[in-house]
């Protein structure tokens, strides 16, 4: 029997079963371990991030960081239309309203557009920014560096800082993603607003299964989410808590696995340049099509490669037993439980989400699998 070629699937290649073992032998499997502090420090390392909170998944840092953030049932938070659902879903744990921006070029949250709403459909009074439409307080925004595209928020991050609206990051997708020009020169997705999340999902770049990570550079907001997340312990030998807190701390054991898989992160990313070029030389030939090209002031991760053209999106394509396709994030303006939510010139997502494919983008894969995949698409065309 042929395997199916996975749209993302997890390489080990490494320690993982020697750290994995360690741990159960060392009995230290749930959230106090050495691979916990071996995994902060490593992405201390590759981010520049001063403060790293391990977390159980991106989503849970996502939820942390709106709490952080203060938002609430009173408050609005920006975000974009195109993404995975969790920034959308952290938002309305807290009760808040999501207000739908369009995407840019490279399928990011559109700058220029944020910037338009910001100053036209708002108000700034008593240090705060109001929606005009509804007079509630917008708190946060939510700045996705989506399928590992670095997105371009210079003159918004000026202007929120100016108008008191917190900048949360999610890069979830984008470990590995580094501007290279710019204000933002020589800095990690992820490290640039005043918290920010990165996921070890099973479809990342590194996983373990499950996992996530807080950045921070502020010692006062590692102190108060390390709180949080530890179920708001002021005194764990009496167990008194003051504060409602959470049970969101990673394991020893999620830990130990990233920590293997950090190791090859190099060679993971090395990979992954490899492939967008084998893909972007495939198509090349190929009228009509061609693969996302990522934006040219960053060194990108290439986490998920898209097939782009003209009414791509069909049926036939994803119901198929040898090669895993996959639509792009359905526009989150229109899921069931957003429609009645605002938005704001959200032109392009809808078309985008048409004429977009994403492609197996696994580390594990061969020049052989990337010619049967195009070879695939193109004779279903």
């Amino acid at each position: 029997m042929v395997k199916k070629i996975g749209i993302h699937e997890p390489h080990f290649m490494g320690n993982e079963k020697k750290y994995l073992s360690d741990c159960i032998s060392s009995n230290w499997v749930s959230n106090k371990g050495k691979y916990l502090k071996i995994l902060e420090n490593k992405i201390k390392k590759i981010t520049k991030t001063k403060y790293v909170i391990p977390v159980l998944n991106g989503t849970i840092g996502l939820h942390i960081s709106l709490i952080l953030s203060n938002v609430n049932k009173d408050s609005e938070v920006i975000v974009p239309t195109i993404s995975f659902i969790s920034p959308i879903n952290a938002t309305r744990y807290l009760g808040a309203s999501p207000i739908f921006m369009d995407v840019d070029d490279c399928y990011n949250i559109d700058q220029d557009k944020c910037i338009d709403f910001i100053e036209t459909k708002t108000f700034f009074k008593n240090n705060k920014t109001f929606n005009l439409k509804t007079k509630k307080e917008i708190k946060a925004i939510i700045i996705v560096h989506c399928f590992g595209n670095a997105a371009n928020f210079e003159k918004l991050a000026k202007l929120c800082k100016k108008r008191n609206i917190k900048i949360i990051e999610d890069a979830a997708e984008s470990l590995g993603s580094i501007y290279t020009k710019g204000k933002f020169k020589n800095k990690h997705t992820g490290t640039i607003g005043e918290l920010g999340i990165i996921s070890f999902n099973g479809n990342k770049i590194t996983t373990a299964g499950n996992g996530g990570v807080v950045l921070t550079q502020k010692r006062s907001i590692y102190k108060k989410c390390k709180y949080i997340v530890n179920q708001s312990k002021d005194d764990p030998v009496r167990f008194i808590h003051n504060s409602i807190g959470y049970n969101y701390s990673l394991s020893n054991l999620s830990a130990s696995l990233v920590v293997a898989q950090l190791e090859n992160l190099k060679f993971f990313l090395k990979k992954k340049r490899e492939i967008n070029k084998y893909y972007q030389k495939a198509v090349f030939k190929i009228p009509g099509l061609n693969i996302l090209e990522g934006p040219r002031y960053s060194k990108n991760n290439n986490w998920l490669n898209l097939l782009l053209g003209r009414k791509i999106w069909k049926k036939k394509l994803f119901q198929n037993n040898k090669i895993q396709l996959r639509p792009i994030w359905f526009p989150n303006h229109l899921q069931k439980p957003f429609k009645q939510f605002q938005k704001f010139k959200v032109y392009k997502a809808q078309n985008i989400y048409k004429n977009a494919i994403c492609l197996p983008s696994s580390t594990s894969l061969s020049k052989k699998d990337i010619k049967t995949i195009i070879n695939f698409i193109n004779i279903n065309q």
